[in-house]
């Protein structure tokens, strides 16, 4: 489980979080949707770790994110986090960059790690890609390839951040699909997105996010289908 109490999150004297309180259960896809601004992306970096919070907590399986003594590298191996942008290495192949944490992080034997980076990356349609040079992807595929070395750490969770939204928009949809299959096969996910058909679709629950605070959260068909408060109800006017 994924416990969110009370964050707080805030850049000098911008608060961008104000006070978000939610919890994901294990097995779960909650879709985190919002104008830009609203604090979606900066509630993902905190849960990783990768942001500082002011105040609350973020516990991941009972481990408290921003607790001293925690160790973040150990943590992080339990939630996969992917971009809007897929930062690959561009001087190593695409099952390279799949190898590399698994090897480095996890130490790894490079006949372990190729096994699992070739595992990951035939599931995620990508097995005839394997020595291809990052570049020679295309954007579609170069998020698919990241979505393979988040996995290639076996991690429990799955956050992913606006991943569609740098793709032209003939690309969204094999990306879509791959997190679809992710969701069938149980994967708890947090995904901030745009793309609100996919939210509707696949998510447990849908959190609307507006100006650092949660205004909604509930079923797809409550949020989405019928939304209460006005907030939500002029974004999805304005996205739908």
């Amino acid at each position: 489980m994924i416990e969110i109490e009370n964050v707080h999150k805030s850049y000098g004297s911008l608060e961008v979080i104000k006070g978000v309180t939610m919890q994901v259960e294990k097995g779960e896809v909650v879709s985190i949707i919002g104008g830009s601004g609203s604090g979606k992306s900066t509630l993902l970096q905190c849960i990783n770790g990768l942001e500082p919070i002011q105040k609350g907590h973020i516990r991941v399986d009972g481990i408290d994110v921003h607790a001293k003594g925690t160790d973040l590298n150990k943590l992080r191996r339990k939630i996969g986090i992917v971009f809007q942008q897929w930062n690959a290495f561009p001087h190593l192949t695409v099952l390279e960059n799949v190898t590399l944490a698994p090897r480095k992080v996890l130490g790894l034997s490079a006949r372990e790690a190729n096994e699992i980076a070739e595992k990951h990356l035939v599931h995620v349609g990508l097995g005839d890609k394997l020595k291809v040079m990052p570049s020679r992807l295309s954007g579609g595929q170069q998020q698919r390839m990241a979505i393979a070395r988040a996995l290639a750490m076996s991690p429990d969770y799955m956050l992913f951040d606006e991943v569609t939204s740098a793709l032209d928009p003939q690309l969204v949809g094999e990306v879509l699909d791959t997190m679809r299959m992710l969701s069938a096969e149980g994967m708890t996910m947090i995904v901030v997105t745009h793309e609100i058909r996919f939210a509707r679709e696949v998510s447990n629950r849908v959190a609307f996010f507006h100006k650092g605070l949660i205004h909604e959260i509930g079923a797809p068909e409550e949020v989405i289908g019928a939304p209460k408060k006005p907030e939500t109800i002029d974004f999805l006017k304005s996205v739908l």
